[in-house]
Formats: C-alpha cells, structure tokens, sequence
C-alpha cells in the first residue's frame, strides 16, 4: 500500500426495508405518546420556567411488527423546511439568550482563545525527495499542508485552505501525493460535509488543474505509479444530499485531463448494493488491491487485479481474482513483494494479528503467521524499510514494537510517557518514519524515527501557556453491572479535595470498536484550570481489548455500555470527586446516543447532559444517508428480533412526561449528512414538552456545520465557550483561574417577539 495516500476509512452498510407510517389522527398520536410508567421527578438545577419555542405535534405513527410507534416531530426531519428554519432559528434564540447571561463566558472564551494560539503539526511523511505535513500557527481557522525538500529547508504551501472561503468552513479531507512527488490529488468538504470533491494540483507550479471529481465520500485515492491517473470509489449522484440513503458503492479509474464521466468503472457489486470498494495500488505497482467492506462491521473481501500490461482494456469486473472473499475477518493490507502480502487480519484472532498470504496460494492452510495475537489489541502494522512497526493498545494505552518481515523481535520503541501515538508511516526502501505522541496533558509531539538503528529524534514540540505539571492524570478500573472490569482515566489539577463538590466531565463513546486513549484538549485544559475534572470511561462496545470488548456492546448487548457509563458515574461519585448535581456528561455521535439513552433511563444521575450531533432515533437512523453502515453495531427496527432492544433504550422513545430531567444542552450541525440533525430536533422537542422539572432543555444548532469534521478553528472556541458556559451555570461552577468579567445583564428567557416556531 502506498505510504503516502491518507485516505478515510470506508463504512458501508445495511439499509433497512422501509417501515408502515400511518397517519391514524393526533388524537391517537398524543395517547399513544403518554403510555407506559412516567419516571419520578428528581431534583435539578434551579432557574425560571422557560418558554420553549412552539413545536406542533403531527399525526405520524409507524407499525413495527404490530407495535404502534408515534412519531409526532417528524416534520422536524425535513432540515430545509420553512417551519423546521423557523424552529431552529427560535431555538438559538433562546439558547443564546440563557447562555450570554453567563456572566463568566466572555472570560471563558478569552481563555480558550489565548491557549488555543499555538503552533502545532500534523506527522510529515516523505516521498520521491520532498516531506509533507500539516501546521497551523495557532488560530487559523484550517491547517496549511507544507512541502519541503529537506527537514531543514524552506517549506512552502501545497494547500492553504483558508483560502478557498472567507468563513473557514471549506476544509481539506483528505490528500494523496503520486510517486515522482509531482502532482497532489486533495478532497474539499464544504461545510463539514462527508461528501467530497477532489481536485489535483501541481507541486512545482501551484497550478490547480482542471479535474473536478464530485460524489465521493469516504474514498481516498491511489494513484498509477507513472502519475497519469488514480483509483477513487464514488456513489451515484443523489436527489438531496442530506437525506438520500448512499448504495452502490463504485470504484473508478481517473484518467488525468478527462471529465468525470469518462472516468472508467473498474468494480462495483449490482446485486450487493451495500457493499462499498476502495483501491490501492501496490508499491511496486504490480497489483491492485481491492478491498470491499460491508458497514461498519470489522470484515472485508481482499481481490487483487493485475496492472499489468493491457489491463486497461479489460471489462469491469475483469481480471479480478477473490483473494479473501469469504468474508469471515477484517484483512488490511501492509506491504507486498511481488507475489507474497502481508496483512493484518483478525482471523481467528480478536486482537489482531500480522499473516503473509501467497497470491498464488489463499488458501488459510498456506498462510504463514508472522507476528502471532498476544494480550495487547495490535492496532495496525506499517512497513518501514524491512521492518514491520507493531502499534498495540494495551489497557487503553500505546505500545510498539519493531519486528523482522518474518517477525521476529527487535526492540520495543521507548515512548516518552503514557499517551497514544499515531504514525509510523513508510517506504519499503527508507529506514526514516514519524510518529506523535500525546497525552491528556501533554501536546501533540512529532518526533523522527530512524527503524534500522532505533533512535526518535524530536522534530516538532507545540509550546502551549499552560504548566502540566500542576495537572495529573491516573488511570482506575471500576466494576460494572455485571462485574465485568472497566478502566477509565481522570485528569485534574493536583490537590483536589475529594469532597464530592467538583464540577466533573464524564466523557463516554462505547461503540464501533474505537478505542478512546489519551489525547490533548485545549477544552480539557481550560476546563481543569476552571477546577473541573475530566474523566474518560473506556466502555464495552470499543476496541480497548480487541474484537471481543466491541461486541459485548453491540445489538442486544448494547444495555452493557450504558451500564459501563452508569458505574463510572456511581463510582465517581462513592470516591468522591463529585456528586449527581456537579456530574456533567458528555459524548459526540454514537457518544451523543450514550448519553441521550444516559438521561432517559438514569436521569437522577446527573446534572447536566451534552449529547452532541447524536444517534436519538434508533427506529429510523438506518433510512438516512448513511447510517445503514450501522446495523452492525446497532441492528435496525426493520428486523422483528432486533426492534424489541432498539425500542427499549432509543432516547427518543424513552422521554417519559413529567420527567425531571438534567439541564441538557443538545448540539448538532444543521446539514450534518452523517448523523443527520433531525435525530437532535426531534430529541429536542420532545425533552422540552415533557420535562417535569424547571432545568433548561437547549439545543445549539451550527450552521454552515456537520458532523464534526474540519470545523474552523474560531466555530470550535465559540462552540466550546458555549458549552463551558452552560455547565458553568446548570452546575452552579465557580469558574477559578478566569480574569474577572462585568456581570452580565440576565437575558429573557423566552425567545424574542417574532421568532415563534409554530408548526402551521
């Protein structure tokens, strides 16, 4: 595989059959609303009753198998609507409104601002003479790719997109350099958007050249070893791009100079319109390698084409032979010599291990293990030189270790403390590779690595205005429901008291095998030097300890995670860091779907909540874009055996009237075309209309944003200020280490004359 191409995964997946709606009268609607036991009420966070924006209650019902499910907020789906602008508009409003009368917040953003201002870097890589990385010089509001001729040399700028529009909201996905270094395919996201455009410019000269490549997403490219084209997967174009579901997946070649619609089909999959293909080219360029996935589900089919002479004339479909195509592990591939491949593979082995493949001979019985499953997750493997480098995760921590081809022991790579590394990238014929290294309260580092003699060199260190000495983090395991073991870590400044007066974050994911191991935050700092703690519970349903941890979070199992997050809670508070009303909780996209399910089922718990861009309506996130990818972690209501747990624990089925629920702050992106932001509308609407108590349930809804994904520097710091803002007051904080700031004037909290959101 070619080390420079730095392509997204591929997630493709199930689409589930499309599901009764029946239009049985509002009447009907609201009754059926109402049903089932009503939580009691719980104490929270005093402030005046709030007058929520209007929300019109429709008469949608779905049967599922025989159970009749409301659907009342189905209108707030359609992002673009009149009345849905109108809602969002008036829902800013008045979460602006109950946020600027934070007296703190100007100091919060202040701060935010001050510390994010540093220097920070991407890791380089090297091909055919030049390095490449990324840096940002602290507030741009996107990283600049650089290109130099030497470590030391005057770098200059491949890809500036803070040029390409005037908000910043134009960002670079991804980029890809071809083998003689000369030219530089790159993916555009507009607004935060997974679609992509691929544009190819010249190294030497800045000349953009004309080729404009439109419907990709999550593709990267692998260019022919001569430069003229490169290999790129695409979906056919859809009628809206925000709600049409994405099938058939193709992979194309792109002849440079051609239009994209004389671009040639190289694979697709008509009757599997669920299966998704990526491309790359060998680094010998003898082979195409194509890998095909299924959603999100840790398996893949390997086929190989032959780039041999005449191949381009081939059919599609042609000349393709089913390496692995049983489809019973994930395989990705690391490097080739000629007819022998070496991959890592989770066959047989739920923690990964490295195997080498005969071309000639697929057959399992052939196979030759090279570096044998151990007690740590082997998260990847690169080929530096000829050496493979080994990255493990053991205990949510990073490991690595230097291996012969054949996989025998060389040395373990000393790291500079206990963090996550990320890298390692490199040629079959250079020794030289990078990596960083970071931690919860230590900046990204880039240091050079040399394979053949073992020695990390220092390339890059961000100086950032704050002292991590004054911080600690440790690392605990807690017990779980069932007793099963959890780790989680803990960051604070030294010397806090145990008293269970400290304004904690709990952050959770639990899901699609990621693993959540340390990393630094300019938020997370800003918010211990505030006196707050963080902390990160390592839940079922990732990837810390291999396949076997993921699994025991998905489809029925899912209750699992939820509990993982619920002792975390509990023991937080038993050892003293905090109690239920200085407890926020807080996780982004399937995280945002942990914490959603969090105050439906265990809203005494906490006190505060920030789902953000979440996963709140499990009956129907299959029928959007792309969230049929997802079935295999979640399953999806058009299965009878599996609509009975999606209906138990989906937040949006679960809010319960005259709940008293936690001051909840739901934020979402308004063309978010992965989770898309209807599943936050909907959540919205219903927390406001049933809460029982007089905590403020908010929604901050972005525009010009989606999923997360290359949001402007300047969008961030508001975001988090926002944010910081309204933990400071649902928990009651008094903020330390801010400057001092005039009190705000208390705004009203109902939302401004002339931005009603009535539904007509």
């Amino acid at each position: 595989m070619s080390r420079h191409e730095l392509s997204a995964p591929l997630s493709r997946p199930l689409l589930a059959r499309p599901l009764l709606a029946l239009s049985l009268g509002a009447g009907l609607a609201a009754a059926l609303a109402a049903c089932g036991p009503k939580a009691a009420p719980v104490e929270s966070a005093a402030t005046p009753a709030i007058v929520y924006p209007a929300a019109a209650r429709g008469d949608v019902v779905d049967d599922y198998h025989g159970t009749l499910v409301p659907d009342p907020y189905r209108w707030l789906e359609d992002t673009d609507a009149p009345e849905t602008r109108a809602w969002i508009e008036a829902q800013n409003s008045l979460t602006r409104s109950w946020i600027d009368a934070v007296p703190e917040r100007p100091a919060i953003q202040a701060r935010l601002h001050e510390l994010w201002n540093y220097e920070r870097f991407g890791v380089p890589f090297h091909q055919e003479g030049r390095y490449f990385w990324s840096r940002n010089d602290g507030l741009q509001n996107q990283s600049v790719v650089y290109t130099a001729t030497a470590l030391d040399a005057e770098p200059q700028i491949l890809l500036d997109p803070n040029t390409w529009s005037s908000d910043g909201t134009v960002s670079l996905a991804t980029y890809a350099v071809d083998e003689q270094a000369r030219r530089v395919a790159y993916a555009t996201s507009d607004g935060g958007s997974d679609w992509n455009t691929w544009h190819v410019k010249d190294i030497e000269t800045g000349q953009v050249l004309p080729d404009e490549l439109n419907w990709s997403k999550f593709s990267g490219v692998s260019w022919l070893r001569d430069g003229s084209g490169f290999f790129y997967s695409r979906f056919p174009q859809p009628e809206t791009a925000l709600a049409d579901v994405n099938e058939h997946n193709k992979l194309y070649l792109h002849r440079l100079g051609t239009p994209q619609d004389q671009d040639q089909l190289i694979f697709e999959a008509p009757a599997n319109p669920r299966r998704g293909w990526e491309g790359h080219v060998t680094d010998d360029g003898r082979w195409l390698v194509i890998t095909g996935t299924e959603g999100t589900e840790n398996k893949s089919r390997i086929y190989l084409k032959s780039l041999d002479k005449g191949w381009e004339d081939d059919a599609p479909g042609q000349g393709v032979i089913k390496l692995l195509d049983a489809y019973d592990a994930g395989y990705y591939l690391i490097s080739t010599e000629q007819d022998r491949l070496w991959f890592w593979t989770n066959k047989d082995a739920p923690r990964g291990k490295v195997i080498a493949v005969d071309a000639g001979k697929p057959d399992p019985a052939s196979w030759t293990e090279v570096v044998p499953q151990n007690d740590a997750v082997l998260d990847y493997a690169n080929r530096v030189g000829d050496h493979l480098v080994l990255t493990y995760t053991r205990d949510a921590k990073s490991e690595v270790k230097v291996v012969t081809l054949d996989g025998a022991f060389v040395r373990d790579v000393t790291l500079p403390g206990v963090g996550t590394v990320s890298g390692f990238a490199g040629d079959p014929d250079r020794d030289e590779t990078f990596y960083s290294f970071t931690g919860f309260t230590d900046p990204s580092t880039i240091y050079r690595y040399d394979v053949g003699t073992g020695q990390s060199t220092l390339f890059k260190r961000p100086n950032v205005a704050f002292d991590p000495a004054q911080y600690e983090t440790k690392q605990v395991f807690y017990t779980s429901k069932d007793g099963t073991k959890v780790p989680m870590f803990i960051t604070h400044k030294k010397g806090i008291v145990l008293d269970g007066t400290n304004p904690t974050i709990l952050y959770g994911y639990g899901g699609f095998n990621i693993s959540l191991t340390p990393w630094f935050s300019v938020s997370n700092q800003v918010w211990m030097e505030m006196g707050g703690v963080y902390a990160v519970a390592n839940l079922r349903g990732g990837g810390e300890y291999g396949e076997e941890w993921h699994e025991a979070g998905t489809l029925g199992k899912k209750q699992n995670v939820f509990d993982d997050f619920y002792a975390a809670a509990e023991w937080l508070q038993v050892q003293g860091y905090t109690r239920p009303d200085k407890l926020a909780i807080h996780g982004g996209s399937n995280g945002g779907l942990l914490v959603g399910a969090a105050i439906t089922q265990r809203p005494e718990l906490f006190g505060a909540a920030i789902p953000a861009v979440g996963v709140l309506d499990m009956l129907r996130y299959h029928t959007f874009t792309i969230g049929w990818a997802w079935a295999s972690d979640y399953g999806t209501s058009a299965d009878p055996e599996q609509f009975p747990f999606l209906y138990a624990y989906s937040p949006l089925h679960n809010v319960k009237p005259g709940t008293a629920y936690p001051p909840t702050l739901v934020t979402t992106g308004d063309h978010d075309d992965r989770v898309v932001p209807g599943h936050s509308f909907k959540f919205t609407a219903a927390l406001q209309a049933a809460q029982g108590g007089t905590a403020p349930i908010l929604t901050r809804i972005e525009t010009r944003a989606g999923h997360g994904a290359g949001k402007p520097t300047t969008m961030v710091i508001e975001e988090t200020a926002d944010r910081f803002a309204f933990l400071v007051r649902a928990l009651g904080m008094k903020p330390q280490g801010l400057p001092a700031a005039k009190p705000a004037t208390p705004a009203a909290e109902a939302p401004p004359a002339g931005h009603d959101a009535t539904h007509p």
